[in-house]
């Protein structure tokens, strides 16, 4: 993790062209591909679910809910993981107004990143003997 956000996102947050099969997957089935983006971060392939079934549970208790909560805490944490510049108040924006568009962006992402990692290999010399 970045101490300091140092990058931007590889792709935009409406460039669903760049990937035509998450489009496709995000347009025909996105808690589908919620739940792949949160397992292939490693985190519990159920957690998007709280997007669905939050704002059911609690406006009958009578409170509103505003921000899908697990789209949100993925977007900070894919951004924190990664050094990705931004905001909370950016996020709480595209989580509340794009939150298919947003799960779509984080796969994107993930896919780069891992087509993209670096491996550094640390040798050190075999000491002289005398």
């Amino acid at each position: 993790m970045a101490s300091h956000p140092t990058t931007n996102w590889s792709t935009g947050l409406f460039d669903c062209c760049d990937d035509i099969s998450t489009c496709c997957y995000g347009f025909w089935c996105c808690p589908c591909l919620a739940c792949t983006v949160s397992g292939k971060f490693g985190e519990n392939r159920c957690l998007p679910l709280c997007d669905i079934l939050s704002p059911a549970i609690t406006s009958s208790l009578g409170i509103p809910l505003c921000v899908p909560p697990a789209v949100l805490s993925m977007r900070v944490a894919v951004r924190h993981r990664y050094g990705i510049k931004g905001s909370l108040c950016k996020d709480i924006a595209t989580s509340c107004f794009c939150e298919w568009c947003s799960w779509c962006q984080m796969n994107r992402e993930l896919k780069y990143r891992k087509e993209n990692t670096t491996v550094i290999v640390n040798v050190q010399p075999t000491p002289a003997r005398y």
